[in-house]
């Protein structure tokens, strides 16, 4: 991530409610899942913000890992936008002080709407205000609803605010699924529009055959969530490494003119030299230039790179911030 102001402060990654600093204590709270932490999301994420300042109290997000409903269906879990660490450096990037990662257990799923208020809200947190989309349920069989949550906080003496859907230039409603359908689909405009930030996936880079040294486009290997869902095909990235923003072009799928293996994110830096094996690389996601093909010769494979490789440049040339977060990270 680059440096901006919001990276200046503190930021805490809480994991464990039985030790809850002082200081995060009487905040304000925005509570979801947050995958993504799309624009929708960030309707609600603004408000804490903007009611955190006004009260001078600490600015939160409490969040659920895993996802709920890989918890609930482990054979197929969703496909994370933002896994945990993914998710807290967005969170950081748009200003908050912490963010509370719940275990999301057999305990805390059959814990009853009115324990999360009292255990946690209350007693751990002392809240004074809890933010919250129009959908967000919680507790056991889902029986805290927005209304139950209203009457809580009366009860307890924290504010409620319920934030209504947060829709689109075309009126549709933003959301992780819709997001999540439009990186299957390979629509790298839509997905990064409806996040508000160029999409990033973070990874160590792996030894791999070394065939793009071959080909003459060398490329650092990593292996993406087993269940990742982005189209197979050819990107327009930029990459973090070692602090430091690059150009290159990437290739997500099985290779099928060679070995239809496991999938691979590909990536080539347009100028770099050096080692990356074992480093983490972050690489956003700028464009979609085609689908994964299989080739009769590797000289066609070569030529369609170099074509591939033009028009990376060409993407990454035109490509302007989407938002201060988008400019952020």
């Amino acid at each position: 991530m680059n440096e901006n102001p919001a990276q200046a402060k503190p930021f805490t990654v809480l994991t464990d409610l039985s030790a809850v600093p002082e200081h995060l204590r009487g905040g304000v709270v925005a509570i979801g899942n947050f995958d993504g932490v799309h624009r929708g999301h960030r309707a609600v994420l603004d408000l804490t913000l903007q009611e955190a300042k006004k009260q001078g109290v600490p600015a939160l997000a409490m969040t659920f890992e895993p996802h709920p409903r890989t918890f609930f269906k482990p054979d197929a879990p969703v496909f994370r936008l933002t896994p945990a660490h993914a998710k807290a450096e967005i969170l950081q990037a748009a200003g908050l002080d912490g963010v509370i990662q719940i275990p999301f257990n057999k305990d805390f799923a059959g814990m009853s709407a009115e324990s999360f208020v009292e255990d946690i809200l209350v007693d751990k947190l002392g809240i004074t205000q809890s933010i919250t989309g129009y959908d967000f349920h919680f507790g056991r069989q889902r029986k805290g609803t927005p209304k139950f949550l209203k009457a809580a906080g009366k009860a307890n003496d924290f504010h409620v605010t319920i934030v209504g859907a947060e829709k689109d230039e075309g009126q549709d409603v933003i959301s992780s699924s819709r997001i999540r359908t439009a990186l299957a689909d390979g629509d790298i405009a839509l997905a990064n529009g409806l996040l508000g930030y160029r999409f990033f996936v973070e990874a160590t880079v792996q030894h791999g055959e070394k065939r793009g040294r071959d080909l003459g486009y060398p490329t650092a290997n990593l292996k993406l969530a087993d269940n990742c869902i982005l189209k197979y095909g050819i990107y327009a990235v930029r990459v973090m490494v070692d602090g430091k923003l690059q150009d290159g072009v990437a290739s997500f799928g099985s290779r099928p003119t060679f070995d239809n293996g496991a999938p691979l994110l590909e990536v080539h830096l347009f100028n770099f030299s050096g080692d990356l094996y074992d480093k983490e690389l972050q690489v956003f996601i700028l464009g979609f230039i085609r689908s994964e093909l299989k080739f009769d010769s590797v000289e066609a494979l070569i030529a369609q790179m170099d074509q591939d490789s033009a028009e990376s440049r060409a993407i990454i040339a035109s490509v302007q911030p989407l938002s201060d977060l988008d400019r952020a990270l």
